[in-house]
Formats: C-alpha cells, sequence, structure tokens
C-alpha cells in the first residue's frame, strides 16, 4: 500500500507513494498504468542510483486513494488536477517531504501518461520535463480499442456515471475475478497491463514478475470500479485537455513490438507535442517501462548524479 494519504481539500483522500532519495533535490512524479497503483517502482536498481525523489499517486478507487464522490464523471484532467493541488500543498507546507522550489519532471506508462500529458498542459507552471511511455493515443487518431468495446464505452458515456461505473465494473469483475479472488502467493494474469508473449524477456528480469503482480493486488484492493472509471475517462468522453498545450520537453518512448501502443501512436504524438522526440525501443512490448527506466530519469530528472 501507499506510505502517505493526503486529504483534498474536497476531502476525499489519496494515496501517495515515495521511491527513490527523499532528499533528493530532484522531484519525479510518476503516473502508473491502468490497472495499476502507485507502488509499483519500474527498476528499483535504477531508481536507487539516481538522486531523485520520486513521488505517484493512486488515482481514485486504486490502492490506497478513495472513488470518486457519487455523480462525479471520471476525467484525465481530474486525475492530473489531484497531483497538482498535492504538489502545491508540498510547496506550501516546508515541513512536507518533497518540497522543492522548481518544477518537477512527469512519467507516465501506458495509461498514466495520458495523465502525464494533461498535468503539463493544465499546471505548466509545475512541469519542466516529460516522459511518457507506451501510451496510445487517441483511438479517433489511431485506432487501438477493440469495436465492441469502443461501441460500449460511447454508450456508457451517455448514462450517469455512476450507472457507468457500475455496469462496467461488473464486466471487469468477471475478467479479473481470478485476480480479486486469488490467495496472495497465485499467480496474478498480467495481460491486463499488457504483458504479451514479446514481453517474455523483461518478465524474467529479476524481480520484475513481482513487483507487477504486487501492483496488480494493490490496484484491485477496491475491486474494480477504480479500473472502471480509469478506462471511462479515456473512451467514453473526451480526453479534456488540448495535447498541443504541452510546452514541455517531451521524451516519447514505445517498444517497437508493442502491439497496443507502437509506431503510429508514437508518431501521432511526436506531431501533436510542440517539443518531442521518439525513441522507439527494439523488440520490446507493452512493459518497455522496465528496461527503459534508466532512460526516462535520465530524461525527466536531467543532470541527476548516478550513485554509486
Amino acid at each position: 500500500m501507499a506510505n502517505i494519504s493526503f486529504t483534498l481539500a474536497s476531502g476525499r483522500k489519496v494515496g501517495v507513494s515515495t521511491l527513490g532519495d527523499a532528499d533528493a533535490e530532484r522531484v519525479v512524479v510518476f503516473c502508473h498504468s491502468a490497472p495499476g497503483s502507485s507502488i509499483f517502482d519500474p527498476d528499483p536498481l535504477v531508481t536507487n542510483t539516481r538522486n531523485v525523489h520520486i513521488l505517484a499517486l493512486d488515482r481514485p478507487g486504486y490502492g490506497s486513494s478513495d472513488p470518486l464522490p457519487a455523480g462525479e464523471w471520471p476525467s484525465i484532467r481530474r486525475y492530473a488536477d489531484d497531483i497538482a493541488e498535492y504538489l502545491r500543498f508540498l510547496r506550501r507546507d516546508e515541513g512536507s517531504i518533497g518540497v522543492r522550489p522548481g518544477p518537477v519532471g512527469v512519467a507516465g506508462w501506458s495509461a498514466g501518461g495520458r495523465v502525464a500529458l494533461a498535468l503539463a498542459a493544465r499546471h505548466p507552471e509545475l512541469v519542466d520535463r516529460v516522459a511518457i511511455v507506451a501510451t496510445p493515443a487517441p483511438n479517433e487518431q489511431v485506432p487501438w480499442i477493440p469495436p465492441e468495446l469502443a461501441s460500449m464505452s460511447e454508450e456508457l458515456g451517455k448514462r450517469p456515471p455512476d450507472v457507468a461505473i457500475s455496469q462496467l465494473g461488473e464486466q471487469l469483475d468477471g475478467q479479473l475475478g481470478d485476480v480479486l479472488n486469488a490467495r496472495a502467493d497465485a499467480p496474478v494474469p498480467l495481460d491486463a497491463v499488457g504483458a504479451s508473449e514479446t514481453d517474455s524477456a523483461v518478465l524474467e528480469l529479476p524481480g520484475a514478475r513481482d513487483r507487477l503482480e504486487r501492483m496488480m493486488r494493490d490496484a484491485l484492493a477496491q475491486g474494480t470500479r477504480g479500473l472502471a472509471a480509469d478506462i471511462l475517462s479515456y473512451t467514453a468522453r473526451p480526453w479534456g485537455f488540448d495535447v498541443a498545450a504541452v510546452k514541455a520537453k517531451t521524451l516519447i518512448v514505445n517498444g517497437q513490438a508493442d502491439a497496443i501502443a507502437g509506431n503510429a501512436h508514437a508518431t501521432w504524438y511526436q506531431r501533436s507535442l510542440p517539443d518531442a522526440r521518439v525513441e522507439m525501443i527494439p523488440k520490446r512490448g507493452h512493459l518497455v517501462i522496465i528496461p527503459a527506466w534508466d532512460r526516462v530519469l535520465s530524461h525527466v530528472g536531467p543532470g541527476t548524479r548516478l550513485r554509486r
């Protein structure tokens, strides 16, 4: 579980995990996948060699975070605004962990990349660098969502949020029941986070599978409603922010063998963002965040000292 509980001005509680060096001058925000939670460290060996302090927040309904209040439609911009509120709190409270005078770097994996971009677009004074990793483009720009899911999401988007979340959550219960009901030591199917045969070598890296399985169990600790809300935030309604408004220097990292978010997605982002470059990683799939973590931190934490 997250090691910090923060209460937003609205009264909703958010789980926050801290990674890396708490005394580091450079702060990096990491936005997790869907499903996902803040406890996931892509590569602790890399994290612990860089002079960075990493903050990650559970999105509503995941891990240690309260779900959205009744009647509120889930949105990417809401998730970004939660992070912004926490960062501003840290700046005001001089005794808090993570207080630093300057802007932060923000990285997002898969669905978390959208949140990272929304944070940079809506709160440009807080962010100076962005990295998005294996993040799918809008479906209307680069089709990737199965037609039946796209059609269902469109219909759910016409209903009240509580109804839409509940109905999608019930379907996800059937798909993820084994995870929800499994023993703590039982294997967790990782296809829910996009893992495929292409990622087999990554899953064999020390601790990689264990970290992903722990993240999945934490993500679904409250059931599937957090995941349902997350999915609806980017499938049933417009994203709620303009990608072109991101002025921060952005790194786009994708696996060349990623069946979910491959080259076409990276190309769309590069064309849409004002200051972006693409790096395609050969022979890697959706779990490219793990082997690319050092490169990601070198971008969002420029000049951070490598600790021996």
